[in-house]
């Protein structure tokens, strides 16, 4: 058995195949989206329900380990936001729907700029002209969802989530891809 520490580009080799097999999940998962995103809208809508419920339980939890009256209090107010929204969209999840569509568009626009600025900082990397690409096309769906709401709730969120998954992953994978490239070049 041997001692010695794995070489560099091992430990790079397998984090770019961790990506690479990552980005085909996104993919994968962007296709599968598109193929029937109303599906997919209540499945978003259903888990963010689940998730704001979570996030009630949490903050009650939370309210009583502190000590102090006032965070005891905000605590419990968060907590019965969270939780009082969450079932809501549980139980409504078309109307919750509805009201993700109009956050999905607020969401992609913030994405957006964050992937042109990512753009900014890798520019010099090969394949980061991607990165400028989903920017692009992600404030493209941010502007497509916010025209188009509330009439298409039903079917925007699955499409552009799908869409975005899509150009997400194939970006990352190009990424991955040209790091593989860089790594097997190296002495």
């Amino acid at each position: 058995m041997s001692s010695a520490a794995p070489s560099v580009p091992t430990i790079t080799g397998k984090a770019i195949n961790w990506s690479i097999l990552l980005s085909i999940l996104l993919i994968i998962a962007g296709f599968l989206t598109l193929m029937i995103p109303f599906i997919g809208g209540i499945g978003i809508a259903i888990f963010v329900g689940w998730a704001m419920v979570v996030s009630g339980v949490t903050h009650f939890i939370y309210a009583f380990k502190t000590h102090a009256a006032g965070s005891l209090l905000w605590e419990l107010l968060l907590g019965a936001v969270y939780l009082i929204t969450g079932v809501y969209v549980l139980l409504h999840p078309l109307a919750g729907l509805a009201s993700l569509t109009l956050l999905l568009a607020i969401y992609l626009f913030v994405e957006a700029i964050f992937e042109v600025i990512h753009y900014f900082q890798v520019r010099p990397r090969s394949g980061a002209g991607w990165l400028l690409l989903d920017g692009l096309v992600t404030f493209v769906l941010a502007l497509m969802i916010w025209r188009s709401w509330p009439a298409s709730a039903l079917w925007a969120v699955g499409t552009l989530v799908g869409i975005s998954m899509l150009f997400s992953g194939f970006s990352r994978l190009m990424l991955a891809l040209a790091a593989k490239r860089a790594v097997s070049t190296l002495p």
